[in-house]
């Protein structure tokens, strides 16, 4: 187990306890079978899988990454990277969400996808954990975060003091999420608040922010909207830049 580069210390409350650790993982490929296709919401769907290459995967932290290896036209590939929602290495299956918010290649493949398809997926290449020993701990994003923020609350200890804050169209696509965390939710939807996801997140932040003890936002959605309440968070609401990770999951084109 490695140290990540930026310590999660401050200076007011120093806590060795408070840092991120990557553990890197050996990389391999394997080749998953669809062995049940779920609309979950109106814009997720949801696709069981099964493997006998299951036995040695390993996925530490609820927003690890896998490859996904679509196959193209002209006989190549193209690669995308998505959340193990679920999995069970004992049972050789494993669970991924995908979010319909673009016409894009795994999106085109989830749509199709049928029970008998198969997909190659690698990795995760490594994990990086966020600790336990925070007071509380944020997560916002957009569809495209959701998965990993539902492992969260799914995988969180009891009691666990949780804030999400979630953009989606419209009430059918809150999601039943179960937790032993003290979970706060906070779903914007579109259809109410209108389009600007950063601006409706910016209000609720102003809203739930915690004035108390010392906490972790994780931030993942579009690669703008990522940064922009990155820097918003840090900037304006005093969260220490070293207790953040936000992280662009897919680019809006420029002339939407």
């Amino acid at each position: 187990m490695t140290k990540d580069p930026d310590l999660l210390l401050s200076p007011e409350r120093p806590n060795p306890a408070r840092q991120i650790t990557r553990v890197k993982h050996e990389p391999r490929r394997r080749v998953l079978t669809v062995s049940a296709v779920e609309a979950l919401t109106p814009h997720m769907r949801r696709i069981h899988f099964s493997s006998p290459d299951m036995a040695d995967f390993t996925s530490l932290s609820p927003d690890d990454h896998i490859k996904l290896f679509l196959p193209e036209g002209d006989g190549g590939e193209v690669k995308r990277d998505y959340t193990p929602r679920a999995f069970d290495t004992a049972a050789g299956v494993i669970t991924i969400d995908f979010a319909l918010h673009e016409a894009g290649p795994a999106t085109a493949w989830a749509v199709g996808a049928q029970p008998g398809d198969s997909l190659t997926i690698g990795g995760p290449r490594g994990s990086a954990i966020i600790p336990d020993a925070f007071d509380w701990r944020m997560f916002i994003g957009d569809e495209t975060a959701l998965p990993a923020i539902g492992r969260q609350l799914e995988e969180a200890r009891p009691g666990a003091r949780l804030i999400t804050i979630a953009c989606v169209d419209e009430a059918e696509d809150i999601q039943a999420i179960e937790t032993h965390a003290d979970w706060t939710a906070e779903w914007l939807r579109r259809d109410l608040l209108g389009p600007d996801d950063e601006a409706n997140v910016r209000a609720a932040l102003n809203r739930v922010f915690p004035k108390d003890g010392a906490g972790f936002v994780w931030i993942a959605g579009e690669a703008r909207f990522a940064k922009a309440l990155r820097a918003y968070v840090n900037e304006q609401l005093g969260q220490p830049i070293e207790w953040i990770k936000a992280s662009g999951y897919w680019v809006r084109d420029p002339e939407d």
